[in-house]
């Protein structure tokens, strides 16, 4: 299958629970245009499901930019989920493994830094949040970032 060629960023408001709907439609849609397999689609909807609830959940809503990419003959999806809610007090708690704050999915942020090839947050208490992660199709990692 040729992957499409990436196109502009597509934003979208994460606002209401038929917002994560939305999302993960065109996530989904997204990755299948770059040639992502259905189980790398699974994955990167799962990601961006989690984080578009926290978004949403913890956030009180805000946005997600889709950002279809390329890197030569690679093709990846750059997902920025972005909002102005309280921030994370405790970014350290918030990645621990196993840890939730209860209704989402359970997998937290560790769970869906591991459902991607690239993983940052920004946060600042006060201030909000931006979670960015970066799939790349056929899973070949490019380099896995840290939280700041």
């Amino acid at each position: 299958m040729t992957a499409s060629r990436p196109t502009a960023t597509t934003s979208l408001p994460i606002g209401s629970d038929a917002d994560l709907a939305w999302v993960r439609q065109e996530v989904r849609q997204a990755a299948a245009d770059l040639g992502f397999s259905l189980v790398q689609q699974t994955k990167l909807v799962t990601a961006a499901s989690e984080l578009a609830r926290n978004t949403l959940v913890h956030g009180g809503g805000g946005q997600v930019d889709i950002t279809p990419l390329a890197n030569g003959p690679r093709r990846g999806l750059r997902l920025t989920f972005t909002d102005h809610g309280p921030g994370i007090r405790d970014l350290d708690l918030a990645m621990t493994e196993g840890y939730t704050s209860g209704g989402g999915l359970g997998l937290g942020l560790s769970g869906a830094r591991r459902l991607v090839q690239e993983f940052a947050v920004e946060t600042e208490p006060g201030r909000g949040t931006t979670v960015t992660v970066v799939s790349w199709a056929g899973g070949v990692p490019a380099s896995r970032s840290e939280p700041r």
